[in-house]
């Protein structure tokens, strides 16, 4: 790995890696994270491990632990942490929940939140819920299989025994675990490890409808939908109770600072703290684990009602019931931070640079510890100073003598933030693409940048928000005016099964009471021909209405679904709505999408091609061939 300055200066020239990268995602509390100094901010870290270490040996059953930082000041760096730092034992397991998008739905979204959170992998490298699965027939039948060998001879005894096999594991289970209330719980959590059934049964405990055919095929009772927000709570202790039999629950509620209100006037942050309290006092054990704004704590938390029974379980460990604040960064963490940054780059592309802060200067890097500077802006400062240092004299070296080619345009400032984003949702498609809320808005921001452009024939007008009753709520999620209002789409996404599906299109089918010309229907998932109702009600919107059926393909919603998430975080990114809809369109990113495209043009009364099966999985894991085998003796 011998190398130049002058290699390295190109590379430089070339790469940023802190371009980009200021604000921790979602999908980097999952997957591959940002450099982490364990020593900054230590102190909140470990109370989070010191909490999980003491409810593990029992000294505590349930802990309550709040952070508050500044914006940019790491908080989200933290929870990444600890993520990371739990992951590589057996120990427990970590739930986590940023979006809120119905606050009065909130039990429902967080059920959802659980089951989405156990589907990450754990330290043995398979699903969170796969782990519970093998832990319970382990207790039960007295063996000690791994999850992973339990994957490898489910599709075995499925072949052998069909859902009988299931059928004797619960039951297996329910004798050594008499207090589990509900079966289909378990039934359910042990569906999980067959590889041809973990989407069904993950979605079916985010408390959604499965095609009929398929819940009857696994022994699953639909939820009904008036009870689901009432069952929401219960069926999340159950299964929290459960899992706490072998790991212990940590559940982090990040990104409460949104000025968000339940139909009640609780902003967000007041909705979660109320939901904690509720958890706090009726889970068997757990750590809850919140992150806000100091002035989010002051005066949200502090205005509750009962405002001191709540503090007391967010704060339950802490010195006077005060949350744990997080400190700015003096000069040493600045240099470890960027060390460790720098460190990273170079290993990556196989460099050794002159010192460990190239081609930074200590002494310049120090002095911004005397400003308490967060995170975000020191690797601001960072993005925005990495070039090479000039040499001895003062003045640049000239380049090694290059091709003459014409000078490239300065890039636009949102570019490496939207190439960021890509990056995250090109990681984590699968999951989005179950997002309804989320791909959404996507559409809705790439709808709005359009206004006053004519797209297939229709001259966009206006994007409008539909007004309806609680129970019209979230089946037409926007409406696109066009063409002096004599066009009017009501937007679908619809990515459930079920009814859902069904009480969708019976709205997109009735333009009389939502004021629209056309019902458009976007959907990735064939319907079911068993689903007779829905598909009647596709059949009227296709061939009489004459309403649109746009199939969602992952590659056109994902340019949009990353531009989305650059606006929603534009105020950590200090960026305008206007740069972003300036890149937008300089870009094309909304006018030249082929989903765009297709939801403006005029319907061909088919259903689309290249869907996948109702409710079948992106992706199946294969099992291992010559795997190990147990006969079940049923």
């Amino acid at each position: 790995m011998t190398v130049t300055t002058s290699t390295i200066d190109d590379l430089i020239r070339n790469q940023n890696p802190f371009a980009g990268h200021i604000v921790v995602r979602p999908q980097q509390i999952w997957g591959k994270s940002f450099p982490d100094v364990p020593s900054i901010n230590a102190h909140a870290s470990n109370a989070v491990f010191d909490a999980v270490d003491k409810v593990r040996k029992r000294k505590r059953e349930t802990v309550g632990i709040t952070i508050t930082a500044e914006k940019g000041l790491g908080k989200s760096h933290i929870i990444s942490r600890i993520r990371h730092q739990l992951q590589t034992g057996d120990g427990s397991l970590f739930i986590y929940m940023s979006k809120y998008d119905n606050l009065n739905q909130i039990k429902s979204l967080f059920l959802q939140s659980v089951a989405s959170s156990l589907r990450a992998f754990g330290s043995q490298k398979v699903m969170q819920w796969q782990e519970i699965a093998a832990a319970l027939i382990n207790e039960a039948k007295q063996w000690e299989y791994t999850p992973q060998q339990y994957i490898n001879m489910y599709p075995g005894w499925l072949s052998q025994h069909s859902s009988k096999a299931i059928v004797h594991l619960t039951e297996s289970v329910l004798k050594v675990k008499p207090e589990i209330t509900n079966p289909y719980i378990v039934k359910a959590i042990l569906w999980t490890l067959s590889p041809a059934h973990i989407n069904y049964a993950s979605y079916w405990l985010s408390g959604l409808e499965l095609a009929q055919s398929q819940a009857e095929e696994m022994g699953l009772p639909n939820p009904k939908s008036e009870d689901r927000e009432a069952e929401a709570l219960s069926t999340v202790r159950q299964i929290l109770d459960i899992t706490s039999n072998y790991r212990v629950p940590v559940i982090c509620f990040d990104e409460l600072d949104i000025a968000d209100a339940a139909d009640n006037g609780f902003l967000a942050a007041q909705v979660i703290a109320n939901l904690v309290k509720d958890l706090y006092n009726s889970l068997k054990q757990g750590v809850l684990l919140l992150a806000m704004y100091p002035r989010t704590w002051e005066d949200q938390i502090k205005a509750l009602p009962e405002a001191e029974a709540v503090i007391d379980r967010l704060a339950s460990e802490q010195v006077e019931r005060q949350p744990i604040a997080l400190k700015y960064l003096n000069s040493d963490d600045i240099v470890a931070l960027v060390s460790q940054w720098l460190q990273d780059f170079y290993e990556e592309h196989q460099q050794i640079p002159p010192h460990p802060l190239y081609p930074f200067d200590e002494t310049k890097l120090r002095e911004l510890g005397k400003s308490r500077p967060t995170v975000r802006s020191v690797l601001k400062w960072c993005a925005e100073n990495f070039v090479p240092p000039l040499p001895p004299g003062g003045k640049r070296l000239p380049p090694t003598p290059l091709p003459v080619i014409p000078p490239t345009p300065p890039a636009h400032p949102v570019k490496p933030y939207f190439d960021n984003e890509l990056v995250q949702v090109e990681a984590s498609i699968d999951s989005l693409m179950e997002e309804k809320a989320t791909i959404a808005d996507a559409l809705w921001l790439a709808f709005t940048t359009l206004t006053g452009e004519t797209v297939e024939g229709v001259k966009i007008e206006e994007i409008e928000e539909i007004q309806v009753s609680t129970a019209d709520q979230r089946f037409i999620d926007f409406k696109i005016i066009g063409s002096k209002g004599k066009v009017r789409i009501g937007v679908s996404v619809v990515q459930q099964d079920g009814q859902f599906i069904g009480a969708a299109l019976k709205r997109l089918t009735d333009y009389r009471k939502f004021n629209i010309t056309r019902g458009c229907l976007v959907r990735s998932k064939k319907i079911n021909s068993g689903a007779k109702l829905a598909r009647e009600r596709l059949r009227i919107l296709l061939q009489e209405k004459g309403g649109e059926w746009v199939g969602l393909q992952s590659q056109d919603i994902k340019p949009l679904l990353a531009i989305y998430f650059v606006w929603y975080n534009s105020e950590s990114y200090e960026l305008t709505d206007q740069q972003i809809f300036d890149f937008i369109g300089q870009e094309k990113l909304a006018i030249n999408n082929p989903l765009i495209r297709e939801i403006l043009s005029d319907p061909s009364g088919q259903e689309p091609t290249n869907l996948t099966d109702d409710g079948l999985p992106i992706s199946i894991p294969q099992p291992i061939a010559n795997a190990d085998n147990i006969d079940l003796n049923l």
